[in-house]
């Protein structure tokens, strides 16, 4: 019993802790006005990053925007049904631990709902990967796992990511 009632909180805070950063992150903006510039400025110019240094076609490049664009679309024409659905979760969330005793049912069944969108994600990001792939030559491919190997041997978002992104870490 002790396990079922620690495992029910521990699930509960782990959607707690998920629930509160989507929202908060939904309702604050931390980012400097000229971020998104910068970004659409350079997405502009041509692709940034790994897609960079792959020596890609004018075919290729278009294939792979073409993509993106696609990916993008989806998530913009989803966002507020998200974001309705992101509401509820807190909204039940809150119901659950402001009540006199916990409901390990309800628990579990709000746990569900955000595996099953993890999950959902998680498909989602490999179906667009997988798709750019099959726009790569073999080459190109094993250019692009080899530069993939050595970001995980830095170690995956490494300090230039976070000055990219405003994200610089102090006190470590």
């Amino acid at each position: 019993m002790k396990k079922l009632v620690l495992g029910s909180v521990l699930a509960l805070s782990s959607v707690f802790t998920v629930t509160a950063c989507t929202s908060v992150n939904a309702t604050t903006d931390t980012k400097p006005a000229t971020s998104k510039m910068q970004h659409k400025d350079g997405m502009k110019k041509g692709m940034k990053g790994p897609m960079s240094q792959l020596d890609l076609t004018a075919t290729q490049k278009a294939q792979i925007k073409a993509i993106m664009e696609a990916k993008q679309g989806d998530r913009k024409a989803d966002r507020e049904k998200h974001k309705t659905e992101r509401a509820q979760m807190h909204q039940q969330m809150q119901a659950l631990t402001n009540a006199s005793t916990l409901n390990t049912a309800a628990v579990n069944r709000l746990a569900d709902q955000e595996a099953a969108k993890t999950k959902q994600r998680f498909i989602e990001r490999v179906q667009t990967e997988h798709a750019i792939s099959q726009v790569l030559t073999v080459e190109q491919r094993e250019k692009l796992a080899k530069m993939k190997a050595d970001k995980m041997a830095k170690g995956y978002k490494g300090s230039e990511h976070r000055k990219m992104h405003g994200k610089e870490h102090k006190g470590l």
